[in-house]
């Protein structure tokens, strides 16, 4: 993912070894994940628009791997493109079911492993989740306000 809610990121997805170093979490920074996702989850599909579209404005290389909207250049248009709104809202509860399984890692390191093989069938290079992560946190910032805290986002940049 780029982003601490994974815990630890797998070695290996399909035949490409990942060179991401595993990193665990500590209990705080899970509690820390779990309780600002409760106030991230109220504006889930605002969130999973805002990250791709900071996505593709600071790294448009990313759109070539989604055909559905890979030609699309207007900022405007993409903040309205229906395939874009279902595809952030589908990493958004992703991102959901991680935060829901901290505390499983098996089930948790399963899920993204999953998720690794699906995208590896896409040719998303893996340095492209690195992207998403830092782009969710720019969308998340706002979003919690206040609440951004250096202890919160140390939380959610722990794998970042």
């Amino acid at each position: 993912m780029g982003c601490a809610i994974s815990g630890l990121v797998p070695k290996q997805v399909g035949d490409v070894m990942d060179d991401v170093p595993i990193v665990h979490l500590t209990d705080e920074h899970r509690e820390i994940i779990k309780e600002t996702w409760k106030v991230i989850q109220e504006n889930i599909a605002k969130v999973g628009i805002i990250m791709f579209v900071g996505l593709f404005e600071t790294h448009p290389e990313c759109k070539d791997v989604f055909f559905l909207f890979r030609d699309v250049e207007d900022l405007e248009r993409l903040r309205n493109n229906k395939e874009l709104q279902t595809h952030g809202l589908r990493i958004m509860h992703f991102i959901e079911k991680s935060v829901a399984r901290l505390n499983q890692m098996e089930r948790l390191d399963q899920l993204i492993l999953d998720l690794g093989k699906s995208h590896y069938r896409y040719n998303s290079p893996p340095k492209y989740y690195m992207y998403v992560g830092a782009e969710f946190i720019r969308a998340v910032q706002p979003i919690l306000k206040d609440n951004w805290t250096p202890e919160v986002e140390e939380a959610w940049k722990v794998n970042n």
